[in-house]
């Protein structure tokens, strides 16, 4: 059986953290393949010891589970590999508390055993897809967020006017510094630090999130999933950035962008004892008493 790992080095101990989750794998005769850049920064991990892999055309679904080491930036990353293999993704934290990689390094022997004997539950994450008109060759081969889809705007201090349709009915125009779009998995992320609502998991819905708007009643707008958003934006500057999670392009103020849920989801691999609820208790520190 086949196990890929994908990380980033942030830290001194990442190397041993990879090192321990090797030395699992291969006590149970795992078939072990790398990231070739991330396997690259350590010195006691040869390349030509384990199989590396470098881009997605290199996984397929044989592939059992992808473990990835880092934070939740590094799992948003290692979904561009992904894609619709409907490969599961096992998040080890070797940073700060996250909302998606679950799973901390004093664990890593118990939880790696649990993914081993079967222990865990999937849970599906919506992704969103985009395109635009005219076509933009930037967004043709990653054109999907785990996260969130935004528009903001790019070498000026004003304000940019975001014409927004639900299935291609006039919403509103918003005038702000851009305009998030979140699934349930983003909501926890850019959206939040905006002011937006939390969503579980499971839910079937989007949030439409103005950043920093400058009419006070355009509030955060929960939609169903199922809705086309459409996006036409202008401003004083002939350019606006595009963003899908941590992957940012410039656009013309011409170009009309077309977001929907995608048609592949991603699976996480969850434990009962770092659930997403228990997660969010830890990480807001909700139903604990702060005070001295």
């Amino acid at each position: 059986m086949k196990i890929a790992i994908y990380g980033q080095y942030y830290q001194n101990n990442t190397e041993e953290i990879v090192s321990k989750v090797i030395t699992i794998l291969k006590k149970n005769d795992f078939e072990v393949f790398i990231e070739k850049t991330f396997a690259e920064n350590f010195s006691t991990i040869s390349t030509k010891e384990y199989k590396t892999f470098s881009c997605h055309e290199e996984l397929d679904e044989s592939t059992a589970f992808l473990i990835s080491i880092g934070g939740d930036g590094t799992i948003l990353r290692a979904v561009t590999y992904i894609r619709n293999k409907n490969i599961p993704i096992v998040g080890i934290n070797s940073g700060r508390l996250g909302f998606l990689a679950t799973v901390q390094i004093e664990n890593i022997e118990l939880f790696i055993n649990k993914m081993i004997q079967g222990n865990y539950t999937i849970s599906q994450r919506t992704l969103l897809s985009l395109s635009s008109k005219p076509i933009n060759h930037d967004l043709d081969d990653l054109n999907f967020a785990l996260n969130e889809v935004s528009v903001s705007r790019k070498d000026t201090t004003s304000m940019i006017t975001i014409e927004t349709y639900l299935d291609n009915e006039y919403l509103t125009s918003y005038w702000a510094d851009g305009l998030i779009i979140s699934t349930p998995t983003g909501s926890t992320g850019y959206s939040l630090s905006c002011g937006g609502p939390i969503l579980t998991p499971e839910v079937k819905s989007l949030v439409i999130n103005p950043i920093a708007p400058h009419n006070l009643n355009a509030r955060p707008l929960v939609i169903p999933d199922n809705t086309e958003i459409k996006l036409k934006v202008s401003g004083r500057e002939n350019e606006y950035l595009v963003s899908l999670d941590s992957r940012i392009t410039s656009v013309n103020n011409e170009t009309v962008l077309y977001v929907k849920k995608s048609d592949f989801s991603i699976q996480l691999v969850e434990f009962p004892e770092e659930g997403f609820l228990k997660t969010i208790r830890k990480k807001l520190l909700w139903g604990e008493d702060r005070r001295n």
